[in-house]
């Protein structure tokens, strides 16, 4: 060995290093405290200097691995030696990380990639984890990166480089909080449970057991990494692990370990040393995504091994233990038997069953203490089956099969009713008065006794020590905090003396424990005694308990419970766990009570007359302060009902208020922007019309609105009707001459006769007089229209402009008034002239007026005409314009169609290799070839 790590020390050629450390390999686990010794200082001076070759470093690995590991296999060993090898291990542990560079050194190796170096270094480092776990967890801790190197072997392809990377963190993450937190947020649950799921959950082998144990590590009394596994929906993701099936084929012994360290992760996530937030959140988790119920499936499924029926007993029953749903649950299942029975009762018949297995019974134990914690329905369901309304004769019921374990003859199945029967009235003064009404039938002929009385007969038998515990924790139960029940138990002449004498007596170690819950149920007589019965008022229980037993005897025999052993063991943890049924004492619950009890039973017993006087009227004060509170908290439990009703109200009605925002919002964005539209519309309008007032000189129909159009015909169709209406007050007047012409002829015959003329001709004077005064007005309204019309036409003619050739429209109604005008001055002057001046003026006037009407008919005409022909040409126009879109639209399709082609015909071309040209190719040379051209003709 000298010899060998001469040539490791001194040697220049790397192959005679790597042969002196592959034969130091090979003596190590032989001569392990030789090599140790004079070949560690080598060995890791060439793990520092000889990295470039994996051989080489592998075999310092290996080397060491042997001289630190305490795993020998290959030769026998003595029965004295494995202590000596066990110290041997530890201090070459202690060699290797006394510096600490030599373990950063490790973790730089493990993270190569060549297995012949990855696997060596990780199984060096577990050897040095095991035997100096907390300081290399320490130096690994403060390495930069040194726990998310370590994590990376989770995700190596190797399976054997996983599965010891996965031993690796087990080790690494032992009683370590800090390391347990930087795994499991480096994302070890997820490649934990897809390494399990791909070995087969259950049924896989070492690996999944590994795997369930780093679990294990990461999650027990970790609050933080359970919040994270429940967040992280994990939970979910272990249903499938216990679906096992309800075969008979039998079960492996490594699906019977998996499947137990599978129950136990579930209790580490529902234990009853965790904080109640936690756990009551990990128990609602497991309830929704059907965890529960694929347990209670296990529960009551046939042919699994026991072993794993007692773990999942205990399993259902944290994880039902305190939640209100999940225990609702579980008194919902039932058993799969003709007919069927609700599991709780096939459970109590194994509990009361003495042939069963100790574990099994324990664990049903449990469960129904579980079932029952903070379950007051659960509590009244139980107790209901003892009254005698309730009771069933077809059926068993839970609470029959209490009574029959109370009063059995196994002592085991006694201790565990009373223990059963006293957490369904833990904390319930109404079920301890309720129970007070069953009544047993002990023999034929003989009247039923109460519960209360048969317990205290039994008691009064001396049966075993186990029973009369079990008996005493359950009076003691039923008595605290039940003044009506310490009244009943008074009312029984034969309780007290019984007492008194088990007090007094001095017995063995045996009876001591029996002696100090007597005492306790003595002090609970005294404590809650109302004084209701005058033979056993405080003060008399007081003074008798002085007499026969003395009070510091007393407190003495009281003081024995607190100080059993066992009495410590029990109140640790709330399941019943004990090493062998003579063990079987305490109930943790009731260990609870005897705190709250002993200190306040010891004041009681040497308080006078008048303290207790005192203390009555607080406790009477206290009872009504608790009564107005009680009331108050009524109160204040139904306001916060409606305080949610109207928060739930608030929450609907605010939504409906942010729906209605919302639909407000959006009818405002549409408003606001039908008004964009509507003013850009407008703009583009007034541009439009702009742009047709720059073209004046032509006439475009597409301007003119069909509105438009419509309104210039009725407004014609109005001045001919109203030029119709003139004509005929023209004819009026015409036959009005032709009268005075006829007058003026036959003026000159006689005198009589022109005087009467002239007389006709005064009396037509007047007539034409009045006629003309409405011919006056009617023209005022004709000219206020006629102005009316023109400043229509001029926004017309600004509009749509008109042909020139066309006549204006203001410039026909312009010769229209001048006609009237013409004819107003014409009657007008009739008064001041002669008759015949008047006749010859009337007929000028009448052809004129004649000539113009004629001309008017004929611009009607005309500009009728020249709207029709206008609408034709627009009309045709639309025609054009669409045909012309259309051909547009096919002329495009073609010429994409005909440019995919030809970049298709391109690229088969270019694929055969004839060489094309691009178009911006072909298109510069055209351009040149046109400059060339260019530059001939100017030579020329």
């Amino acid at each position: 060995i000298q010899k060998l790590c001469d040539r490791v020390a001194s040697s220049t050629l790397l192959d005679d290093r790597r042969d002196a450390v592959r034969a130091l390999k090979s003596l190590s686990k032989k001569y392990r405290l030789e090599v140790g010794i004079q070949a560690m200082e080598h060995l890791i001076h060439v793990l520092q200097t000889d990295r470039s070759d994996s051989e080489i470093i592998g075999y310092a690995l290996d080397t060491l691995y042997n001289v630190i590991s305490n795993d020998l296999e290959e030769e026998e060993q003595e029965e004295n030696l494995p202590k000596q090898v066990d110290d041997l291990g530890s201090q070459f542990t202690e060699i290797f990380i006394k510096q600490q560079e030599n373990v950063t050194l490790l973790l730089t190796l493990v993270e190569e990639f060549d297995f012949h170096v990855r696997w060596p270094g990780v199984k060096l480092l577990t050897s040095l984890l095991k035997q100096q776990g907390p300081q290399v967890q320490q130096i690994i801790l403060v390495s930069p990166m040194g726990v998310s190197r370590l994590m990376d072997l989770l995700a190596d392809s190797r399976e054997v480089i996983r599965n010891d990377g996965v031993l690796l963190l087990q080790q690494l993450t032992k009683s370590n909080a800090a390391i347990q937190k930087i795994v499991a947020f480096e994302n070890a649950f997820e490649r934990l449970l897809d390494i399990i799921t791909e070995e087969g959950n259950s049924d896989g082998g070492i690996v999944v057991e590994d795997c369930l144990l780093l679990l294990q590590n990461l999650l027990k009394n970790n609050n933080s990494n359970q919040n994270f596994f429940k967040e992280g929906s994990y939970i979910q993701r272990m249903k499938p692990w216990f679906e096992v099936g309800d075969d008979n084929c039998g079960w492996s012994a490594q699906k019977v370990t998996n499947l137990h360290l599978m129950l136990q992760l579930v209790r580490v996530l529902v234990s009853p040393t965790n904080p109640p937030g936690a756990t009551s959140s990990c128990q609602k988790a497991m309830f929704h995504c059907g965890l529960l119920q694929q347990l209670c499936t296990i529960l009551m499924a046939t042919g699994g091994p026991a072993d794993i029926l007692t773990e999942t007993i205990n399993t259902v029953s944290e994880v039902i233990r305190g939640c209100q749903m999940n225990q609702d649950y579980f008194a919902s299942v039932n058993a799969p038997s003709n007919p069927p029975r609700p599991a709780i009762v096939v459970l109590l018949m194994s509990m009361v069953n003495e042939r069963q297995p100790f574990v099994l019974r324990c664990a049903v134990l449990y469960c129904f203490q579980c079932f029952l914690y903070k379950n007051q329905k659960g509590q009244g369901e139980i107790v209901s089956t003892l009254l005698p309304s309730t009771i069933d004769g077809n059926s068993v019921s839970a609470g029959q099969l209490l009574c029959g374990g109370l009063f059995s003859t196994d002592s085991l199945s006694n201790w565990c009713a009373a223990v059963a029967l006293a957490h369904a009235l833990q904390e319930n003064a109404t079920l301890k008065e309720q129970l007070l009404r069953v009544q047993l039938a002990t023999s034929i002929g003989n009247p039923p006794v109460s519960l209360l009385q048969q317990c205290t007969n039994i008691l009064s038998q001396g049966s075993k020590v186990q029973t009369r515990v079990g008996l005493l924790m359950l009076l003691c139960t039923w008595l605290s905090n039940c003044s009506i029940a310490v009244t009943h138990f008074l009312h029984n002449p034969a309780n007290i003396p019984f007492l008194t004498g088990q007090i007094a007596e001095n017995l063995g170690e045996e009876e001591q424990l029996v002696q100090g819950l007597c005492a306790l149920l003595l002090g609970i007589s005294i404590y809650y005694n109302d004084n209701s019965l005058e033979n056993y008022r405080k003060e008399k229980l007081k003074q008798l308990i002085e007499k026969r037993i003395g009070r510091e005897n007393f407190i003495e025999k009281l003081g024995f419970i607190s100080k059993h052993e066992l009495y410590s063991r029990a109140a640790q943890k709330p399941q019943p766990s004990f090493s062998s049924p003579d063990h079987m004492m305490f109930d943790h619950e009731f260990t609870k009570l005897v705190k709250e009890l002993e200190g306040v039973i010891s004041k009681a017993i040497y308080k006078s007359s008048e303290e207790d006087k005192k203390e009555e009227e607080v406790k009477k004060t206290l009872e009504q302060h608790d009564n107005i509170v009680t009331h108050y908290k009524k109160v204040i439990r139904e306001q916060d009902q409606e305080l949610e009703e109207l928060k739930q109200r608030l929450n609907t009605l605010t939504l409906q208020n942010e729906q209605l925002q919302a639909t407000v919002t959006q009818q405002v964005s549409q408003i606001q922007q039908h008004k964009d539209q509507y003013n850009l519309l407008k703009v583009q309008l007034g541009k439009d019309t702009q742009h047709h007032n720059s073209h004046s000189d032509t006439f475009q129909m597409n301007g003119i609105q069909t509105e438009e159009v419509s309104k210039l015909k009725e407004e014609l169709e109005e001045w001919k009707s109203k030029h119709e209406l003139l004509q005929g007050q023209l004819r009026e007047k015409e036959s009005v001459i032709e009268k005075l012409k006829s007058s003026h002829l036959e003026m000159g015959t006689t005198d009589q006769s022109s005087q009467t003329s002239k007389s006709g001709s005064l009396e037509h004077n007047n007539e034409l007089q009045k006629e003309l005064e409405m011919l006056r007005s009617q023209m005022q309204l004709q000219s206020a229209e006629i102005s009316k019309l023109q400043m229509e036409n001029q926004k017309l003619q600004v509009m749509v402009p008109v042909k020139k050739k066309n006549l204006s429209f203001s410039l026909r109604a312009k010769s229209f008034k001048t006609c009237l005008y013409c004819l107003f001055c014409l009657c007008s002057y009739a008064y001041g002239v002669t008759r015949c001046g008047i006749f010859s003026c009337c007929q000028s006037q009448v052809q004129a007026l004649s000539a113009e009407k004629e001309a008017l008919k004929q611009h009607l005409d005309s500009s009728s005409s020249t709207v029709a022909i206008l609408q034709d040409e627009k009309s045709k126009l639309q025609q054009e314009v669409a045909e012309s879109k259309k051909e547009q639209d096919d002329l495009l399709v073609l010429l994409a169609d005909q440019d995919q082609k030809l970049s298709a015909l391109k690229i088969k071309l270019k694929d055969l290799g004839v060489p094309v040209e691009d178009e911006d190719d072909i298109e510069s040379g055209d351009q040149g070839d046109e400059d060339e051209d260019g530059d001939e003709e100017e030579q020329d």
